[in-house]
C-alpha cells in the first residue's frame, strides 16, 4: 500500500441490488475492507454500509484492483454466499493488460503459491510448500506491444493472477509488487465478470462490468 492512503472519491456504481445481495463496481485505489490504522477505515464496505447497513463482505479484491464485488445482505445470506464462493460455485473472469506479447494465445498456469513471509505482503511460487493454484488465460489482442488478456482463476489464492502472470514473464502493467509500478498509472487488472446461482432462489446470475482501461 502507498505510504499515504488517498482513496478515490465519487459515487459508487451499484450493478445489482435485491434483498439478498449487492454487486458493486469497486474503483481502483479503494480498500475493499478497513485496513490497519485510523487513516485506512474508508473502504468499499464502509461506504456501502451507509446506504445498506446490513451489507456484509463475502470476498475481497486487492486495493489496486477494480471491478465486481459481491456483498451479502444479512448473516444468513453471507453464510450462503460464502459457501458458494468456498465451494468454487462462482465463475470469475478478469481483464488485464500484461507486459509483452504472449507466446500462446491461450493456456494454463498451474504453479503453487505460498506466502513470502520475510517480504510481506508479497507471495511467491513455491513448488514444495505452496498451495495448488490454477489460472487460465486468453489473449484478447495487443496494445502498444503489450497483451490484453482475459484471466480466469480456478483457485482463489492471494495475488494469484498478479503472481502467475509475472511468473511466466508477463507481469500485469502497473503492478508494484510483481512488475513495474511505473509501467501504468494504476494496476491494469479488473474483475470483469461474475456468474453464480442466487443464494435464495437458485436463479443463475450473470454480471459483466467493462474496465476503464
Amino acid at each position: 500500500m502507498p505510504a499515504v492512503y488517498t482513496p478515490p472519491s465519487g459515487d459508487l456504481e451499484i450493478i445489482y441490488a435485491d434483498d439478498s445481495l449487492l454487486v458493486v463496481n469497486k474503483p481502483a485505489g479503494l480498500l475493499a475492507v478497513p485496513g490497519r490504522g485510523a487513516d485506512k477505515q474508508d473502504c468499499l464496505a464502509s461506504r456501502i454500509q451507509i446506504d445498506f447497513p446490513d451489507a456484509l463482505v463475502v470476498h475481497r479484491l486487492d486495493m489496486a484492483t477494480s471491478g465486481l464485488m459481491v456483498f451479502a445482505r444479512g448473516i444468513e445470506m453471507q453464510r450462503r454466499l460464502s459457501q458458494i464462493f468456498r465451494e468454487r460455485g462462482v465463475e470469475k473472469r478478469y481483464v488485464a493488460v500484461v507486459s509483452g506479447q504472449l507466446a500462446l494465445e491461450a493456456g494454463e498456469i498451474n504453479l503453487p503459491i505460498a506466502a513470502d513471509w520475510p517480504n510481506r505482503p508479497r507471495h511467491k511460487i513455491d513448488l514444495a510448500a505452496g498451495k495448488h493454484s490454477l489460472t487460465r488465460y486468453l489473449s484478447l489482442g495487443y496494445v502498444n506491444g503489450n497483451t490484453r488478456v482475459e484471466l480466469e482463476p480456478f483457485t482463489g489464492r492471494t495475488h494469484q493472477l498478479r503472481l502467475h502472470m509475472s511468473a511466466i514473464g508477463h507481469p500485469i502493467l502497473g503492478d508494484a509488487l510483481y512488475g513495474d509500478a511505473a509501467s501504468a498509472s494504476r494496476l491494469l487488472l479488473h474483475a470483469h465478470a461474475l456468474r453464480f446461482a442466487h443464494p435464495l432462489i437458485g436463479e443463475p446470475l450473470n454480471f459483466v462490468c467493462d474496465p476503464l482501461f
